[in-house]
């Protein structure tokens, strides 16, 4: 599939996109997707590299590599103005903003209403999070940015409807895109186990930055209850705290969750590994698990990249029935559970310990969908949307 669509963008012309988002090595999700999308796509457009502007917070002065051409004053609303008078003397054929809240200044990110305005080419931006209220301060300010927007994207179909039906955005600019994937081969974690020191353990995981509405407690106590069953049962709770929960809080949510260790008696079965994990790392670790977990509170989460990379790598993956996850796990790709429900994780867990032909299937099945989520597969799909809102910008333009 890859050298297939390798062979289809050598035959499209170089598209010059300026990428509006935040970048490594800021410790944000958003950050990681970006760098991960536009390398993608720098694969298939080699003659005309992305260029980022990264929106950064008040003392905030990361190393950017090369590709960072221009920063963003996040709070500062001359800023976005300078910068959108940047992107109209440049080169560039189209603007991509990957948004999500928090990431941009002004009440609920309204400077990026001006610096949409402010532009005069072709932008596309992609929601990360659709907020369920489109009558809320954050929704009125989605509804404006998808109303200047040339194109929209987003990872789910279930998210399309949402915005036709109640943001009443066009659907004719709207695409569904997958969160990316590395192609990874199909492989059983024994060996990446033992090279981790891990043989012989039953490995539960999942990787992000921790906060709250994760909700890792629920995991924790269905390790609990497994560990009776399955003594081997190693669970990892693998990242940094979010680096906003850190400065406010610092670390009291992962010392309350080890407290929370300690009480049941389960140390042998738990381990933190607190570390801001990259893209290379993660899928190593995605490689030594045996079941990826994502107890996540809340229901209107619209995306996961990490549950997107597990997808990916065929492993077996239990989750809240967040939005993202009902849409990528359906049809046996993996198993639901209900939100706050130590005893369904546990319940889930075991049974698919037991029943290896179910395993099978599932994995089988995981692996198989997520040959459509390559980065390369996803990378032609933004080029695809590109080229269409240039040229109709070009047409309306003329006329």
């Amino acid at each position: 599939m890859n050298a297939l669509i390798k062979k289809l963008s050598s035959k499209r012309k170089s598209i010059r996109v300026i990428y509006v988002s935040t970048y490594i090595p800021q410790k944000c999700g958003i950050a990681t997707f970006t760098k991960d999308v536009t390398n993608a796509i720098n694969m298939l457009n080699p003659y005309a590299l992305a260029e980022v502007m990264a929106v950064v917070k008040p003392g905030e002065n990361p190393d950017f590599p090369w590709e960072v051409k221009y920063r963003i004053e996040k709070e500062n609303l001359n800023s976005y103005l300078e910068a959108a008078k940047y992107i109209n003397n440049s080169c560039a054929d189209a603007v991509m903003i990957e948004h999500e809240f928090g990431i941009f200044g002004g009440n609920c990110g309204e400077y990026l209403i001006a610096f949409m305005k402010a532009i005069n080419k072709p932008v596309v931006i992609t929601c990360h999070t659709i907020p369920e209220d489109p009558k809320s301060n954050y929704g009125k300010v989605l509804t404006k940015l998808c109303q200047l927007a040339s194109g929209v994207t987003v990872m789910m179909e279930q998210s399309i409807k949402k915005l036709v039906t109640d943001y009443g955005v066009e659907r004719r600019i709207i695409v569904a895109i997958p969160h990316g994937t590395p192609d990874l081969p199909f492989t059983f974690p024994d060996r990446f186990k033992k090279d981790k020191g891990l043989g012989g353990r039953f490995v539960l995981g999942n990787i992000n930055l921790i906060s709250e509405n994760k909700g890792l407690e629920y995991t924790i106590e269905a390790v609990a209850e497994i560990a009776k069953k399955i003594p081997e049962v190693l669970y990892l709770a693998i990242g940094q705290t979010h680096p906003g929960i850190l400065a406010e809080v610092g670390e009291k949510y992962r010392n309350w969750l080890k407290q929370k260790v300690k009480k049941l008696g389960i140390q042998k079965n738990v381990r933190f590994i607190n570390k801001y994990v990259p893209t290379e790392n993660l899928i190593v670790w995605l490689q030594t698990m045996d079941v990826y977990i994502t107890p996540y509170l809340d229901p209107q989460q619209s995306s996961s990249g990490a549950l997107a990379y597990a997808v990916g790598a065929g492993k077996l993956c239990i989750s809240t029935p967040y939005r993202y996850a009902k849409e990528v796990l359906a049809n046996g790709r993996g198993m639901l559970v209900p939100f706050r429900d130590s005893k369904a994780i546990a319940k889930a867990v075991i049974d698919l310990y037991e029943n290896k032909d179910k395993r099978i299937v599932m994995q089988k099945r995981a692996y198989e969908y997520g040959r459509f989520m390559t980065w390369s597969a996803v990378a032609l799909q933004h080029l695809d949307i590109f080229e269409t809102v240039i040229k109709k910008y070009k047409i309306n333009d003329r006329k």
